[in-house]
């Protein structure tokens, strides 16, 4: 064996807590680089290619591109940064030989730069720190590198990794520099700011030399038989499946019959037709690859993520990418409502089966199971935002099917039940203090930690059941009316922590298949807040609104008034209604109860309950001792 190292190339990945600035970095890094031509319009977040991650304003999934500098070649692997899409930061750490660890210079560390900063060291990634955002009035650059030094000593587990470059960064300006004095605010009054700033403080130029000098290049062996490890997959209409790695070791060129291994340790032979290079949002067509490189392989139908595209001749196996377990569950399954098959292209469980399978190729944080139905199925993910965009992706794609409430995923350790513990981080006014610690004690949260800035903002941490949080964040958000923000990391698994107390009133649920019409409406906000309009669909069993009392309540929204032969000078004034309350698919995961379900199909979301008869609902809450639910 011969290892020499790659001058030409540098690999990095770039991870941070969600909105911290990676993926605006990238477009700097992109822009600078001079990927696109001088008239060329590209906008912002430009590696944020998927609708939902434009819509949410969050990375959903890993992508890589590539610029040039001084004759090297760079990889960028843009990561996710939300905590349950820690999956995708997991799986390709192992294209990088460094990263780029952002941290914001108002909220310094939070739970999910532990996270990543954590697996960074583990894989043995050479870090960058770069503290971004230093142009925010209360931005506070020393204290948080003081945060960040405190975060490398509390996770390093050798002396060489708590030796680290530190930049400063204003990413949306494209600039960062040695030392936050250096800075050049762009004048406010000036015409191309932006530019005028990037020329006095050199723009990305102190970025681009640290990863040169920093960042290790690829040590390779050219020499030995062919690994390449498989981290992604994607689909071209025109030349099928797309497998993207890293080769590890040897050299591959387009045409050579290679052998694939997968987890059941079977060895399938087939040939390489096509073999692709990043550079900027393009992929370049080449004749060979080589150690260090990142590329896309062409002609591997049967491949999945983790498995390893060796040498036909001494096919060998590369170790597994190992991924934590999934915390939350939830039941996919046919839709059953009266108005089933009337939206979607896709609604048997062929079809959702198929569909749910396909994705764990690509998610590897994915789990999907059978059930004891052939009509359910067995979804179990990261996280509720997880699960929420599968099911939205799903849905634009035509598929109509009804979803359960998550759960979480339950581990039982020496007879005793162990349960996921997060830790949660609030950011929000001294005045929610008492909001906050009171809501989350009842779901049995425990204080850890309390700081307060003197200026009125104030950051609480708790350690949290995972059970606690479900249908807690929305309430948080309408409770803080937006001041504040939340987010959270699993901590690890404890005993059982107990029973929770509810803390969510009954429903209004309707007792007749129909049209809702403005007067049964009135009637029913009288009970409680509407969730649906006039003319809305309807079914026995739909929840159509929240009662103002702990009991469900089935009420008529159907039912129109009467006509009589007495006419009254106040006959026809209309009826007034309160607006409804529209739930997104987010909301509506948090909202239900274990008997009810999110009907979810291309055109609406409804919420039902299991069991959509009124009646047949009062004889099993009899026969369970619950509260039963009255008519109107």
């Amino acid at each position: 064996m011969h290892h020499i190292r790659r001058e030409d190339i540098r690999n990095i990945a770039i991870i941070a807590h969600v909105d911290h600035g990676k993926t605006t970095l990238v477009d700097g890094l992109l822009k600078q680089s001079k990927v696109f031509a001088a008239h060329q319009h590209v906008g912002t977040l430009i590696m944020d290619s998927n609708d939902l991650e434009r819509e949410k304003g969050i990375t959903i999934l890993a992508k890589n591109t590539a610029v040039n500098y001084r004759g090297v070649k760079i990889n960028i692997i843009d990561t996710p940064g939300h905590a349950d899409f820690s999956g995708e930061v997991e799986r390709v750490m192992t294209m990088a030989d460094g990263c780029l660890l952002l941290v914001d210079a108002v909220d310094g560390p939070m739970p999910q730069t532990t996270f990543v900063l954590r697996k960074a060291l583990s894989f043995g990634l050479k870090p960058i720190v770069v503290i971004n955002k230093i142009d925010r009035a209360n931005a506070r650059p020393a204290d948080v590198l003081t945060m960040t030094q405190d975060l490398f000593l509390e996770l390093a587990t050798h002396e060489d990794q708590l030796d680290f470059p530190v930049l400063y960064a204003v990413a949306k300006q494209g600039i960062a520099v040695a030392d936050p004095a250096d800075y050049v605010a762009p004048a406010p009054d000036a015409g191309n700011s932006s530019s005028r700033s990037q020329i006095e403080n050199r723009g990305l130029v102190p970025l681009f030399e640290a990863i040169l000098n920093h960042v290790p290049p690829p040590l390779v062996d050219l020499e030995s038989p062919l690994q390449v490890l498989i981290t992604a997959l994607g689909y071209d209409n025109y030349q099928g499946k797309t497998a993207v790695g890293r080769v590890m070791r040897g050299t591959l060129h387009q045409g050579d019959q290679v052998a694939v291994l997968g987890r059941d340790a079977a060895i399938t032979r087939t040939r390489v037709t096509g073999l692709y290079t990043f550079q900027g949002l393009d992929r370049i067509p080449v004749e060979s690859i080589a150690a260090g490189d990142i590329a896309a392989l062409i002609g591997l139908p049967d491949l999945n993520i983790g498995d390893t595209v060796a040498s036909a001749d001494q096919p060998e196996a590369l170790p597994m990418i190992a991924v934590e377990e999934p915390t939350v569950r939830m039941s996919f399954g046919v839709n059953t409502s009266p108005y089933a098959g009337r939206d979607g292209q896709w609604v048997t469980s062929r079809h959702i089966r198929e569909r749910l399978y396909r994705e764990i190729e690509r998610d590897v944080a994915l789990r999907v199971a059978d059930t004891g139905s052939a009509d359910v199925f067995q979804v179990s993910g990261r996280g509720e935002l997880h699960l929420a965009i599968l099911i939205e992706t799903m849905r634009r794609e035509g598929y109509e099917f009804q979803v359960s409430r998550p759960e979480v995923i339950t581990r039982t350790v020496d007879g005793v039940v162990h349960e996921p513990i997060e830790h949660v981080v609030i950011d929000t006014r001294d005045e929610y203090i008492g909001y906050c610690t009171e809501a989350l004690s009842r779901r049995l949260g425990q204080m850890v930690n309390m700081h307060n800035d003197g200026s009125g903002n104030v950051r609480l941490e708790f350690a949290v059941p995972t059970r606690g949080l479900i249908g807690f964040r929305s309430a948080f958000l309408t409770a803080t009316r937006g001041n504040g923000t939340l987010s959270s990391i699993l901590l690890g698994y404890e005993p059982w922590y107990g029973a929770m107390e509810g803390d969510r009133n009954g429903v209004l649920v309707a007792s007749e298949d129909g049209v809702a019409v403005a007067f049964g409406l009135s009637k029913a906000q009288e009970r409680g807040n509407l969730f649906i309009d006039p003319s809305t669909l309807v079914y026995q069993g739909m929840i159509v609104g929240l009662n103002a009392r702990d009991k469900d309540i089935a009420v008529n929204v159907c039912r129109e008034k009467q006509q009589t032969n007495m006419r009254q000078s106040t006959s026809e004034i209309a009826v007034k209604l309160v607006p409804p309350i529209k739930l997104s698919l987010e909301q509506a995961l948090d909202f239900i109860g274990n008997d009810e379900l999110v009907e979810v199909t291309p055109q609406t979301i409804r919420l039902r309950k299991r069991v959509l008869d009124n009646s047949e609902r009062v004889k099993l809450a009899r026969r369970a001792g619950l509260a039963q639910p009255v008519e109107a």
